[in-house]
């Protein structure tokens, strides 16, 4: 077991600093002491990331840490850290993490018994979310589906009959072919289609898939796809589950055991596939 206690010593620790998906003003006081505080701020590009510190008048030392290159910059960052010196993780907009590598890096951290601190700040998923007009009452972040149609029609697939509202990021040169194979795989479903979030040009496009796809192969910026989730009530053969409880009772399953798997499998009542069970 790990337990970290953020705030009850001052000890050498990571920092998981978000920064503005577009606005500048979006960046938090407290994410702007952190990043004066710390001794070295580890980077998706060390260009963007010094205009961002520029911007603050934050002169920082700034390493690169990216998805290519995280066998050298792990065990860079990690010596750093051991050091007894602080490191800020900052991605080019948003979350570290999210959609992005670090996930490593924070591992081999609690490994270590380092603290990784994280903190509130802007993220493109959440921001389209709240304002699709969509359920945020549960929800599923995918981040990006797969560039090739094929695999991405089969993650689709996967994501067909999920109940909850889907969030993807999508490039714009891919946006008209991946609405294509979300209208064959899912249906028409409501979307909202968020672009340029928080910049000047800032838009929501709201309606069914089709009616975005009449308009997608015209807009740029980077994208956040919100989709309704499969609304259809699944029936279920109740009488077919109950063959199912039997035949893991077959298997030498005990028959409450059983009726806990075959309802959790076909998502029925377990009291309702109780009652049929013992009638028969």
């Amino acid at each position: 077991m790990n337990r970290q206690k953020s705030f009850e010593q001052e000890v050498a620790s990571l920092y998981l600093v978000p920064t503005p998906i577009g606005n500048l003003s979006e960046m938090t006081s407290r994410a702007l002491e952190t990043l004066n505080k710390v001794d070295v701020v580890a980077c998706e590009d060390t260009r963007n990331t010094k205009k961002l510190l520029n911007a603050y008048n934050i002169q920082k030392p700034c390493i690169s840490h990216h998805e290519h290159n995280q066998q050298v910059s792990i065990p860079q960052i990690l010596e750093i850290l051991e050091e007894g010196k602080s490191v800020a993780v900052v991605s080019d907009a948003g979350y570290p993490l999210v959609s992005d590598p670090g996930s490593q890096l924070v591992k081999a951290c609690i490994e270590k018994e380092i603290p990784v601190i994280s903190m509130s700040g802007a993220n493109a998923a959440i921001n389209a979310l709240v304002a699709s007009g969509l359920s945020a009452v549960h929800y599923l972040f995918y981040g990006f589906l797969d560039s090739k149609s094929s695999k991405r029609k089969k993650q689709l697939q996967e994501l067909c009959e999920f109940p909850y509202t889907l969030i993807f990021y999508e490039a714009p040169h891919r946006i008209e072919d991946t609405l294509q194979d979300v209208l064959e795989v899912l249906g028409n479903r409501n979307i909202c289609l968020a672009r340029e979030l928080t910049k000047l040009h800032e838009e929501y496009i709201r309606g069914s898939v089709s009616e975005v796809l009449e308009i997608c192969s015209t807009l740029k910026g980077e994208m956040v796809l919100v989709v309704e989730g499969n609304s259809e009530e699944k029936e279920i053969d109740m009488e077919q589950a109950v063959k199912h409880v039997e035949e893991y009772v077959n298997q030498g399953l005990r028959t409450k055991e059983a009726i806990n798997k075959v309802a959790k499998e076909i998502g029925c009542s377990k009291n309702e596939l109780y009652n049929l069970v013992h009638q028969k």
